[in-house]
C-alpha cells in the first residue's frame, strides 16, 4: 500500500476531557494552538477542533473558533482545519454558527444515536440546515457515522444534492450505548462505503478510549485514514497518561510504518479529500 498515504487526524480537545482527566488536555486557545502545532510536526495533516469558554466548558462560540482558526493557520500553514458542529457544544443552529468562518471542513452527524448518558440528537431539519450552510460557505463535511444507517443517509443526501461532494465518512466505534468495536461491522462499513461511493472513496475511523489504538490499526492496515488525539483517549496505556496529542500521533505514525503506509503530507491530504491546495507560510 506504499502508494496510499494515510491521513492522520488529531482530535485535540473534545467536549468531555478535562485537565483532571489528563493535565495535557489543551483547553485555552493558546494551549490548543501549541498542541496542534506539535501534532502537525509529528505527522497530523488534519485537526478536529472544539473550543471552550472561560470556565473550560464546551461552547460553539464563533469568536473563539475564529481565534483558534487564525492561530492554527498561522502556526500550521497548510494543515486542514475541521471544526466541530457536535451536539455536546451547543444546541440547535448555534452548533453551526462557526461555519461562516469557512474552515476547510466541519464534522456532520446525519442521524441520532445514544451516548453514555444522553441521546446525541441530530434532527432531520438541523442536519439539512447544517449541510446547506456547509455548501454556502464552501466547507467540506466529514460524516460522523455512529451507525450503519448514517452511512446510508449520507449516500441519500449526496444523491439528492444536500451534500455537494462525495462524502468523506468516519466510522466511530467504542462509544458506550452506540456502535461497539466489532471487526465484522467495521469490515462491512468499508464494504458499504465502497459500494455506495466508489472503490477509491476515502474513509476514516476513530476508536474511543482503549479502542483508539485498535481502530488506528484496523484503519491503517485496511487502507483507510486514522483519527487519534486526546478528545477520544487520554492514555497511552492502562496506567500511562498520554503526555501530549503529538505522542498519540506518533503512535499512529508507527503503525503507518508497520503497514508500509506513508504518512500523508498536508498537500497529499488536501488532494485526497478534494480540498483547495492551501498555502504554506
Amino acid at each position: 500500500m506504499s502508494d496510499n498515504p494515510c491521513i492522520i487526524c488529531v482530535a485535540i480537545t473534545g467536549s468531555l476531557p478535562t485537565k483532571s482527566n489528563n493535565p495535557a488536555v489543551p483547553i485555552t486557545i493558546a494551549e490548543q494552538i501549541e498542541s496542534t502545532q506539535e501534532a502537525f510536526e509529528a505527522g497530523a495533516a488534519l485537526v478536529h477542533a472544539h473550543v471552550s469558554d472561560d470556565e473550560g466548558k464546551p461552547t460553539s462560540d464563533p469568536e473563539r473558533f475564529a481565534r483558534l482558526l487564525e492561530g492554527i493557520r498561522q502556526h500550521c500553514p497548510g494543515m486542514i482545519v475541521q471544526l466541530s458542529t457536535g451536539g455536546r457544544s451547543g444546541a440547535g443552529r448555534d452548533r453551526g454558527g462557526m461555519l461562516r468562518l469557512s474552515p476547510d471542513m466541519a464534522s456532520l452527524g446525519v442521524g441520532s444515536n445514544n451516548f453514555p448518558t444522553r441521546v446525541y440528537e441530530n434532527s432531520p431539519d438541523l442536519v439539512d440546515w447544517l449541510a446547506a450552510e456547509m455548501i454556502t460557505h464552501g466547507v467540506k463535511p466529514e460524516i460522523e457515522a455512529f451507525d450503519l444507517s448514517h452511512i446510508l443517509q449520507a449516500a441519500a443526501m449526496w444523491k439528492d444534492g444536500r451534500l455537494k461532494d462525495r462524502p468523506y465518512v468516519q466510522f466511530v466505534m467504542g462509544v458506550k450505548n452506540a456502535m461497539p468495536v466489532d471487526r465484522d461491522v467495521f469490515d462491512y462499513y468499508i464494504h458499504t462505503v465502497k459500494r455506495l461511493f466508489g472503490e477509491d472513496a476515502p474513509w476514516c475511523a476513530a476508536g474511543i478510549g482503549a479502542s483508539q489504538i485498535v481502530l488506528n490499526e484496523w484503519a491503517i492496515s485496511s487502507g483507510g485514514h486514522a483519527r487519534t488525539g486526546l478528545e477520544d483517549n487520554v492514555r497511552l496505556g492502562r496506567d500511562t497518561l498520554a503526555p501530549s496529542n503529538a505522542a498519540l500521533v506518533q503512535r499512529a505514525v508507527a503503525l503507518c510504518d508497520k503497514y508500509d503506509r506513508p504518512v500523508a503530507t498536508w498537500q497529499q491530504a488536501r488532494a485526497l479529500l478534494g480540498l483547495k491546495p492551501g498555502a504554506a507560510a
